[in-house]
């Protein structure tokens, strides 16, 4: 009976063992997703380099995840509830994490990818204080033409200019102090046009926006584009930024 109790006290610091592997998996998993968006916005890494730290994060997470089931099944079966509870925990947190990135991929298979979309696919409102910044992009300044046109139609149908029924003058205020509201850089503006940029949280990615304003019978007609300036696919943030900032605008 003795050797028997002995036994399953040496055998009962194995679940805690296994659980602190798995805390630190998870740890390390964390510091590589959270850190790779703010390194790269620095210009500490490369987005590749970035990336990588998300991709290689995420393999952590799910082994973490792993770790923490074995910890659980372990710990239960040697009736040691901290490490259970540890082992429980580590997963969960695994998988609120990947949350995210499991949304995004979803997203990003779901639409075309495309980076410059525009509610005029025929005569698209043209980048022209922003030009230079775009030209040190990797992607072009001008408008890739009629197959992203062809993908924007099928993808966003819905995706249409908007009149506003004010005077040109009052029209560029409205869109100027929506650009405000959202924080975006302003690059400048004309009579008609006003080109900015919006800036993502994370990464730090830069999407240029041109607003043209062309005055009609019925108002003044807002058509928008917006282009990422990295990237093949915009996981349909371009649609959404236009879409969103036009519905805003058409309700001042």
């Amino acid at each position: 009976m003795r050797t028997g109790k002995g036994t399953h006290r040496r055998g009962g610091k194995w679940p805690v063992v296994v659980a602190w592997v798995a805390v630190f998996l998870l740890v390390i998993a964390s510091l590589l997703m959270a850190t790779a968006g703010p390194a790269y916005k620095a210009d500490w890494v490369s987005l590749g380099t970035a990336f990588t730290w998300l991709r290689q994060g995420a393999q952590l997470a799910v082994t973490a995840a792993v770790v923490g089931l074995i910890t659980l099944v372990l710990a239960g079966i040697l009736r040691r509830w901290r490490p259970a509870l540890a082992g429980a925990l580590v997963s969960l947190a695994v998988v609120a994490m990947l949350a995210v990135p499991v949304q995004m991929q979803q997203r990003a298979q779901s639409v075309p990818p495309i980076h410059d979309i525009t509610t005029d696919t025929q005569a698209p409102p043209a980048f022209n204080m922003l030009a230079q910044a775009r030209k040190a992009a990797p992607n072009a300044v001008e408008y890739p033409g009629a197959e992203t046109a062809r993908q924007q139609r099928a993808a966003y149908p819905e995706l249409k200019p908007v009149t506003l029924d004010m005077p040109l003058p009052d029209a560029m205020d409205a869109a100027l102090a929506t650009i405000r509201d959202r924080g975006w850089t302003l690059a400048g503006t004309t009579d008609n046009t006003i080109e900015a940029t919006a800036t993502t949280r994370w990464f730090g990615f830069k999407d240029d926006v041109v607003l043209r304003m062309t005055e009609t019978q019925d108002g003044v007609q807002v058509d928008m584009r917006s282009a990422s300036r990295v990237g093949k696919s915009d996981i349909g943030t371009n649609a959404e930024r236009i879409q969103l900032f036009l519905e805003d605008l058409k309700r001042l």
